[in-house]
């Protein structure tokens, strides 16, 4: 089962964040096998982060609610909330199968949060600059919640009509890298 789990940070938490960045990544070393995608969000100035987003490949649910909260950096404090969500990989492929590779610019995570009848479900016919797409699923998996897709895109408008606007009842786009340890 695929998860979205986006870790919101905590304002005031980016020294302890700074702390922590060896056991967060020394934990996620432990889902290696299981990333689809990894990374951090960042606030508009490209250099502050805002969030960690982690999309996970997990046997249930209970797996998944340990992935998220046993994160070292939730457990200290640094996250504000956690969206956990089922996903379903529309790509069939992880992050870094991307053609555009690892590095470079203008990538974003974006979130359509839904209300109402299902949108998005298809891959849209223009995938160059998708990294990772798909729907965010109710915890059984069935009842559609919105979309979730990283994006490279050159401005974060461009980014947001990756989905159908009028389909949600919000769209939030978020600064992204790849993330991991440095190579």
């Amino acid at each position: 089962m695929e998860f979205l789990c986006y870790h919101r940070d905590r304002r005031g938490s980016l020294a302890l964040r700074g702390e922590l960045l060896e056991e967060h990544w020394s934990y996620m070393d432990r889902y290696a096998a299981e990333m689809i995608a990894r990374g951090p969000t960042f606030a508009d100035d490209g250099d502050t982060p805002t969030g960690s987003l982690h999309i996970v490949d997990l046997p249930d649910s209970a797996a998944a609610l340990a992935f998220a909260f046993d994160e070292p950096n939730y457990q200290a404090g640094v996250y504000r909330d956690v969206l956990l969500r089922r996903w379903r990989n529309t790509l069939g492929r992880t992050m870094w199968d991307f053609p555009g590779g690892r590095m470079g610019g203008g990538r974003y995570l974006v979130l359509g949060l839904g209300t109402g009848q299902a949108a998005d479900l298809a891959v849209p016919s223009d995938r160059d600059g998708l990294i990772a797409y798909g729907p965010l699923l109710s915890d059984d998996g069935v009842t559609w919640l919105g979309t979730a897709a990283l994006v490279q895109a050159s401005d974060p408008d461009t980014a947001r009509a990756v989905l159908t606007l009028d389909r949600y009842a919000d769209i939030e786009v978020h600064n992204w890298a790849f993330g991991g340890r440095p190579s």
